[in-house]
């Protein structure tokens, strides 16, 4: 070795208030998962987690904006709907575009480390 270790810079970037974490990569794929399915409860399952966690995640994303990201109907017999508003779309692609640029941070930072 040439006495120059190869290190990799990682992290994770989150929108959040002062009451804590509002977005985040987990949050965002469960919007996605929401818009191609229709349903919380078929984005639970494909994440591996209960309706209520589900739930409860989209609550409290809805309740930090002022216009709903995500708007649920009870389930009857044909069972309920989850779409995903426009606003939610838009925010999915800004947090898209602020991973972006956050990768090209690391990548860039990441050459500059001389230890």
């Amino acid at each position: 070795m040439n006495g120059q270790t190869n290190f990799k810079l990682n992290g994770r970037i989150w929108i959040e208030t002062p009451t804590g974490k509002v977005l985040g990569h987990g949050r965002v794929e469960l919007l996605e998962r929401i818009h191609a399915s229709g349903s919380l409860r078929q984005a639970a399952l494909q994440m591996k987690m209960s309706y209520k966690q589900a739930w409860d995640l989209v609550q409290h994303i809805n309740g930090h904006f002022d216009d709903a990201l995500v708007v649920l109907s009870r389930g009857g017999t044909g069972g309920g709907k989850a779409i995903v508003t426009e606003k939610g779309l838009d925010m999915i692609a800004e947090f898209k575009k602020l991973q972006e640029k956050f990768t090209e941070f690391l990548k860039q930072e990441e050459n500059s480390i001389k230890i």
